[in-house]
């Protein structure tokens, strides 16, 4: 078989092409949301994402990737301290 987007030569039960990584066939998408036991890399939640929306698993993992990286390398704002109160003027003994 051969892919149609990129000409080369492919595996005839392939669902992506392992050169351009166009999906080949009709791929059902999953019905319910949920961590699939195969294929995932720490915990499947941005695999079942893609699945459920039928996308690119790599489209889910680089929004969530720069989260993580950007809640690491940004500093959070100052914390305001309140005002402390003015000091009563002190009386003099006269």
């Amino acid at each position: 078989m051969y892919c149609n987007y990129c000409g080369k030569v492919i595996q005839d039960d392939a669902n992506l092409c392992a050169y351009c990584g166009t999906r080949i066939g009709a791929i059902v998408a999953r019905k319910r949301l949920v961590r699939p036991r195969v294929g995932r890399k720490i915990a499947g939640v941005c695999l079942g994402i893609s699945e459920f929306f039928d996308l690119d698993v790599t489209l889910v993992r680089l929004p969530l990737l720069a989260y993580l990286i950007a809640w690491i390398v940004m500093p959070e704002e100052p914390k305001l301290l309140p005002a402390a109160p003015a000091a009563a003027p002190e009386r003099v003994a006269g």
